[in-house]
């Protein structure tokens, strides 16, 4: 019981801790977002628009108004609330009430639009620390056990390489090899359009959602087309699990408990599995869950190659053009789910080595 009040104290500190690191984040990018010389207005209208429709529109979005305080609207009315009668200041209340304000282009509610565009970055991003973890682990735990031989050379070009290689140019690479001249896989989209006629979404994640629904064709047609773009993405988080487990597998090897193991006359696959792996996957978790929340703000160009509906090409897109409140409620949106990562990734430690206490 005092194990478990111990994590539940040091869960509710992390989560109240939150909040000002996202009242950092949201100040972060508001300014950012404005620091940038253009006129959403002017891209709204045009070029050929009046400077009375300007200003009528700055006016309807409330550009017109300052962006922290209000100092103008103080000294006429002397009342200290009008200080804050500003544009940040009207964001944040805005926030607390859960809401993230309208698209200035479509008007759209971007709280909603988040909402149906976030299950799609989710499961690439899934699909992508999947392959980085199945592939990575395995690969690293190898390479450490053959260290300084053939196997553990390859494994660390492969992982060096993967670094290395611009996900462009990866991106590219894998269409023309398996969707152009192969054509065994699809390039573009979440699902084939003729598989997509009789599907609707529950969750937003296709996969689950087909097989929720008992649609394996469905259920093999999203997988199918998460391959590409999941190997784009999940290339470089899998180099960087390779070299972490080796590592830390090199490191679990030379302990003393490891050779008491052996000595004991366990088999080679029961020391390194239970005991050395074991002892070696927190830093790999710490890099796992490092990674992910990385992928979600990270996955523009993947998205933009594969034309995957994701949060990640539609925020920058929204940056192109100026369109606040997109781009806040996107960074805020990711901002949230990092941090979340990262408690589950400290509260797992506990689970993984039995000597790390929460007091």
């Amino acid at each position: 019981v005092s194990g478990v009040s111990a994590v539940t104290t040091y869960a509710a500190k992390r989560l109240l801790g939150l909040i000002p690191v996202l009242l950092g984040i949201s100040v972060l990018v508001f300014v950012i977002t404005r620091v940038v010389p253009a006129d959403p207005a002017l891209l709204m209208l045009g070029e050929r628009a009046t400077p009375e429709a300007r200003a009528e529109l700055r006016q309807r979005l409330g550009l017109d108004q300052p962006l922290f305080f209000n100092v103008a609207a103080f000294a006429d009315s002397g009342n200290p609330l009008a200080l804050f009668d500003s544009q940040y200041f009207l964001f944040v209340g805005s926030l607390l009430r859960g809401d993230l304000g309208r698209s200035y282009f479509t008007r759209s509610d971007v709280l909603e639009s988040l909402l149906q565009r976030f299950p799609a970055t989710i499961e690439l991003t899934l699909a992508a620390m999947a392959f980085a973890v199945l592939l990575g682990v395995p690969a690293g735990v190898l390479a450490a056990l053959h260290r300084g031989r053939t196997v553990d050379t390859v494994v660390l070009f492969l992982a060096l390489s993967g670094v290395s290689l611009p996900v462009f140019w990866l991106a590219i690479m894998l269409i023309n090899v398996f969707a152009v001249n192969l054509g065994w896989l699809p390039s573009t989209g979440r699902l084939d359009l003729i598989t997509s006629l009789d599907f609707k979404p529950i969750t937003g994640l296709y996969v689950l959602d087909a097989l929720l629904q008992g649609k394996p064709q469905v259920a093999r047609s999203a997988l199918e087309h998460l391959v590409l773009p999941g190997i784009t993405l999940g290339t470089i988080p899998m180099a960087v699990v390779v070299r972490m487990t080796r590592s830390a597998m090199l490191e679990a090897l030379g302990q003393d408990y490891v050779r008491t193991a052996e000595a004991k006359g366990l088999s080679s696959w029961g020391v390194v599995m239970k005991h050395a792996l074991r002892n070696a996957l927190p830093p790999v978790v710490t890099v796992v869950g490092l990674s992910f929340g990385s992928l979600l703000s990270g996955a523009i160009l993947t998205e933009t190659i594969f034309a995957w509906p994701g949060i990640g090409r539609w925020v920058y897109d929204a940056i192109n053009a100026r369109d606040y409140p997109i781009v806040q409620g996107g960074v805020l949106l990711v901002a949230v789910v990092f941090v979340v990562v990262n408690l589950l990734v400290d509260l797992s430690y506990a689970v993984i080595d039995p000597r790390i206490q929460y007091s």
